[in-house]
């Protein structure tokens, strides 16, 4: 696609937007130079505000989000001002159907239409209606009855309803880190799988919702949880999607995986798979840590004594502080890199992820320095550093 073909691809998709009866919703990502914008994605839909339609624009740098309301002239100027960024991809979704522009780093660009992805008979313009769920509930959808999620009338059973929430806030997380298209299957490995539910609800979003090809391999140690989610897959008949016992450092995938998972493992199997995700070069790393003791004794400081005298305070500091390291490695070794929160506090106190997305400049001068002055505070080395060896050692500048 010439440069100018590129612009009117860039046109279609305006007039797209701009079309009021179908528009629903216009998704910028990837950027190409971050330098060029401080935005990883843009997001435009249009809601009502006191009576008047405008086009809300919320804007998300990685860690927060911004968002303007615009109307008329402003709107126009605000979308053709996200349009000029230099966004990888641009997906508009209506009621008629799905328009995408994928555009590579050398500048050509593909434009494909395809049938429409949501389900909206019209655009919904309400300004403060509740999330869209990625997995809604169904009397009809096999893994959410098969996983006891529903009851027999297609309703998410009572005691069910923070588990379900957990799954949609998950998938909500990895969704915009999913490519739009994907030439051969798109491989993800959960480390530390456990009872695999969310490895499960991963596998059939992405399959059936999102209509991406997908692979999931999901591991743990334990063999029993092992056999019943070998056991539940079968019952299911998803045959891309396979389990198998084993710890997380030696494990050895078949292929290199694109998206490493790693959700509430505990102690320092979060540090192996994210080390891991690291050798594989997989794009996206999502961890949730859980249980996690390896610097609880080690933290020592006089001016925060008061602080670490006190147990539950010394536990949280000690979590704090190594989910610190682990997000000062991932930008270290080419990572951008956000913790954010996963589920809701209320739900459980483990609800943080770390989310990291390849595609950063390794050896970012002040993330080793923000970590060698962490290291220097404390006087302690996370088990992260000895796990990747000569791979961060050369980065920090070590011998």
């Amino acid at each position: 696609m010439t440069t100018d073909e590129r612009e009117r691809g860039r046109a279609e998709v305006r007039a797209a937007v701009l079309e009021e009866e179908t528009f629903l919703r216009l998704t910028l990502s990837k950027p190409l130079d971050k330098d060029a914008t401080p935005w990883v994605r843009i997001s435009v839909r249009p809601v009502r505000v006191r009576g008047e339609r405008r086009l809300q624009f919320v804007y998300f740098d990685g860690k927060k989000e911004v968002s303007n309301n615009a109307a008329d002239d402003e709107a126009g100027q605000a979308l053709d001002e996200a349009l000029a960024l230099p966004f990888g991809q641009l997906h508009v979704q209506s009621t008629s159907g799905d328009l995408q522009m994928l555009v590579s780093r050398k500048g050509r660009a593909h434009l494909t239409k395809s049938r429409p992805t949501r389900h909206e008979d019209e655009p919904v313009l309400s300004h403060d209606r509740r999330k869209e769920q990625p997995l809604r509930p169904s009397g009809r959808d096999p893994f959410l009855q098969a996983t006891r999620i529903l009851n027999k009338s297609g309703k998410v059973r009572a005691g069910m309803r923070p588990k379900f929430n957990q799954i949609n806030e998950f998938l909500r997380i990895l969704d915009p880190l999913l490519p739009e298209t994907q030439a051969a299957p798109l491989r993800l490995v959960d480390c530390g799988c456990g009872s695999a539910l969310l490895t499960f609800a991963a596998y059939h979003y992405l399959n059936h919702t999102r209509k991406i090809e997908a692979a999931i391999t999901g591991i743990d140690t334990n063999a029993e949880l092992i056999a019943k989610c070998t056991t539940l897959r079968d019952s299911l008949g998803w045959e891309g999607i396979t389990f198998g016992v084993s710890d997380i450092a030696s494990y050895v995938p078949a292929e290199p995986p694109d998206v490493v998972l790693s959700l509430h493992a505990c102690d320092t199997a979060t540090d192996e798979a994210i080390a891991q995700g690291i050798r594989w070069g997989s794009r996206v790393i999502l961890a949730a840590p859980c249980c996690q003791h390896e610097l609880h004794r080690e933290l020592e400081s006089g001016p925060l004594r008061a602080v670490l005298r006190h147990g539950i305070l010394r536990e949280r500091l000690a979590d704090l502080t190594t989910d610190a390291f682990r997000a000062l490695v991932l930008r270290i070794v080419g990572y951008r890199t956000s913790v954010i929160e996963f589920v809701s506090p209320e739900a459980t106190s483990k609800n943080l992820m770390i989310r990291a997305e390849l595609g950063a400049k390794p050896g970012d001068p002040a993330a080793v320095a923000e970590y060698r002055e962490l290291k220097a505070f404390w006087n302690v080395t996370p088990a992260i550093e000895g796990m990747l060896g000569d791979t961060l050692q050369a980065l920090l500048g070590d011998s």
